[in-house]
């Protein structure tokens, strides 16, 4: 169980085909305090510890984490969002995240509004009834508000904005148009929309 609150961005050092890929990822975390088996969200997809070192963690992914994730995120050089595991008594101050990736979207423009860039996401329609204005939403492990939703003939949108302070502490602050991301929806809008389901 994650928040969405990044507190680290990593970098793959490392990628090693084997029956699954295994990813070194370089981080700022203390991993003395790691333990191996702990959960780690990277960029939204909670990911197994299999082995550490002093400045550096390793993980195994696997063909279907691949299949569900965004492309190019598991490759050498590529920057990850990091959070590691929700322990009882810590704040909640994002919203409830799983780490489990529901859908890729896409950044189809970045736009600057006062010190803050407006992102539009083009997503899947699997995903749109979950997602409405002034929700919370998942996107590379980020807990975010959504500001406008839109579904139109050219397909299904949202809108977040990124202060400041998230594009200096995550990914989003070197993002472009172009770039896909992994979506988790919000976990109670999920459910809400199944009892509506089974109402109706």
């Amino acid at each position: 169980m994650f928040t969405g609150i990044i507190t680290d961005i990593g970098t793959i050092t490392q990628v090693e085909e084997r029956g699954d890929l295994r990813v070194t990822v370089q981080t700022g975390y203390d991993t003395a305090g790691i333990a191996i088996g702990a959960s780690v969200a990277n960029s939204g997809v909670c990911l197994t510890v299999v082995s550490k070192a002093t400045n550096s963690l390793a993980f195994d992914v696997s063909a279907e984490t691949l299949r569900c994730t965004a492309s190019g995120m598991w490759s050498q050089g590529a920057r990850l969002n990091l959070e590691r595991a929700l322990k009882v008594g810590d704040e909640l101050g994002g919203h409830i995240v799983t780490g489990h990736v529901d859908a890729v979207g896409c950044i189809t423009s970045i736009e600057a509004e006062g010190d803050s860039k407006r992102f539009t996401f083009q997503m899947p329609a699997s995903v749109a009834p979950y997602v409405a204005p002034k929700g919370s939403i998942c996107l590379n492990g980020a807990s975010l508000t959504v500001n406008e939703v839109s579904d139109d003939d050219l397909g299904h949108w949202f809108t977040v904005n990124i202060i400041p302070h998230t594009a200096e502490w995550t990914t989003f602050g070197t993002a472009q148009a172009g770039d896909e991301v992994n979506i988790e929806i919000d976990v109670l809008a999920r459910y809400l929309f199944r009892m509506n389901q089974l109402k109706s």
